[in-house]
C-alpha cells in the first residue's frame, strides 16, 4: 500500500491528467474560477457546496476520534488481549507485537482525525473568501490553493483510512494483511486512473 501510494504521487507529479486527483484538481480550479464571476448575491450554490464539504470533514472527523477512542479502550482491555492472542491468529502474539499493531491502528485514525480537521479549517476560510463583499479584491489564485489544500488533507484523511483497514486485518495475522492489501491496490489502481481528457474551460 505504501508503495502504491508513492507511485501515485510520482505520477501526480509528472502527468496529473492522468490521475483522479490531477482531474478533480483540474476542475476544481476552474470552478473557483467561474464563482468570481458570478455576483456575490448569486454564489449561495457556491457556498453551500463548500458547506457540504466543511460537514462531510467535519463528521468523518468525529468518526475517526470515535474510532481512536474505541482503540484506547481496547488496548486497556486484558480480555480484548487474550482474544487477539489465540490459537486462532497467526503470526507472531506475542504482548508487545500485539500493542505495536494496536498503536499503529491507533495512529492512522488520528492522521486522518488531523487530516480531516484541517480540510473544514481550509474549507471554511474558502467560505469566507468567497463570501466576503468587494470579493474583487481577493484574488482567485488565492482561493484556489486553499481549495486544493482542503482537498488534499481531505484525500489524505481518506487513504489514512484505507491503511486502517489493512492495519485492522493485521490483527488478524500477515495473510489477512496481505490480501487485503492486494485487493486494495488492485481496487485503488482502477479508481486512481483517469482515462477521460481534461476539459478546457473557458
Amino acid at each position: 500500500m505504501f508503495g502504491y501510494h508513492l507511485i501515485l504521487v510520482y505520477r501526480y507529479l509528472k502527468c496529473p491528467q492522468n490521475t483522479v486527483i490531477g482531474y478533480e484538481n483540474h476542475n476544481k480550479r476552474a470552478w473557483v474560477k467561474k464563482v468570481f464571476q458570478v455576483e456575490l448575491k448569486n454564489r449561495g450554490p457556491a457556498i453551500s457546496v463548500i458547506s457540504g464539504n466543511i460537514s462531510a470533514a467535519t463528521s468523518l472527523s468525529s468518526i475517526s476520534l470515535f474510532l481512536c477512542s474505541i482503540i484506547g479502550a481496547w488496548i486497556g482491555s486484558s480480555d480484548t488481549r487474550s482474544i487477539f492472542t489465540g490459537r486462532y491468529i497467526y503470526g507472531n502474539k506475542s504482548p508487545s507485537m500485539v500493542y505495536i499493531k494496536y498503536i499503529s491502528l491507533l495512529s492512522c485514525f488520528l492522521v486522518a482525525f488531523a487530516c480531516f480537521v484541517q480540510a473544514a479549517r481550509y474549507f471554511v476560510h474558502v467560505s469566507y473568501l468567497i463570501s466576503m463583499p468587494n470579493s474583487n479584491d481577493v484574488p482567485a489564485s488565492c482561493v484556489v490553493k486553499e481549495v486544493i489544500r482542503g482537498s488534499n488533507f481531505w484525500l489524505v484523511g481518506l487513504r489514512s483510512l484505507y491503511f486502517s483497514t489493512n492495519l485492522l486485518m493485521w490483527i488478524f495475522g500477515p495473510i489477512p494483511m496481505f490480501v487485503c492489501s492486494a485487493i486494495m491496490v488492485g481496487v485503488l489502481v482502477i479508481f486512481d486512473r483517469n482515462t477521460t481528457p481534461l476539459h478546457q474551460y473557458k
